[in-house]
């Protein structure tokens, strides 16, 4: 089976999330597409303001119900440890050999990519799917850098279009925060629960909630 990762906080899951998923399921035939929220990522020590690790599983459950190619993975949500992005691919691959994966990822983790921790081994166990949104990337750009890191990994780096969507999960946290709607941006179902619940309400200093790259 050709299986899409999707890895993320997902802090909260927006509809540009799952709009993503639905353009790589479709432009790449994946059979299925694996929502992986990270429960210790490496790169956001601080939660501050944020959701703990049940909140967010129970978020992108709630996102994707109803969809039989969207499926919960909760492999990183459940460990304590840091959860680096080569070991989880090669944990899956391990189990699931007879899969090929297609980790997506966005722009700005693209550019970084050098600096994930072992990039060279996440790199032997799946294809990357590098997200290139209308207007908000330069598209020559990207095909440089993917040109690059093939030759340079041996790698399997496609580049993936999708509508310039401009959501950020941060930028809702704050608008919730200072008591704003954010129906329009969320599934409904995600919405009436960061409702119910008061999440955001009670964040802490602003610069504490921006998002930085993708899981490494």
């Amino acid at each position: 089976m050709k299986i899409g990762i999707m890895g993320g906080t997902f802090d909260p899951i927006h509809n540009a999330h799952l709009m993503l998923a639905e353009y790589a399921y479709r432009e790449f035939a994946l059979d299925e597409v694996w929502f992986m929220p990270n429960g210790n990522p490496p790169h956001k020590q601080s939660r501050k303001g944020r959701t703990g690790a049940a909140e967010r599983v129970h978020m992108v459950r709630l996102a994707i119900a109803g969809n039989p190619a969207f499926r919960l993975e909760e492999y990183e949500s459940s460990r304590s440890e840091i959860s680096y992005s080569y070991q989880t691919m090669e944990h899956f691959k391990e189990i699931y050999p007879e899969h090929h994966f297609y980790f997506i990822i966005g722009a700005d983790s693209l550019f970084a990519l050098k600096e994930w921790v072992h990039p060279e081994r996440l790199l032997k166990t799946c294809s990357i799917l590098a997200a290139y949104r209308d207007k908000m990337n330069r598209y020559d750009r990207m095909e440089a850098k993917i040109e690059e890191l093939n030759r340079e990994y041996q790698a399997d780096i496609r580049l993936l279009v999708t509508p310039a969507v401009s959501t950020a999960s941060h930028e809702l946290r704050r608008r919730v925060k200072e008591g704003g709607s954010i129906a329009q941006d969320v599934p409904e179902a995600v919405n009436a629960y960061i409702l119910d619940h008061h999440l955001y309400w009670d964040s802490q200093d602003p610069s504490e909630l921006s998002d930085s790259a993708e899981g490494r």
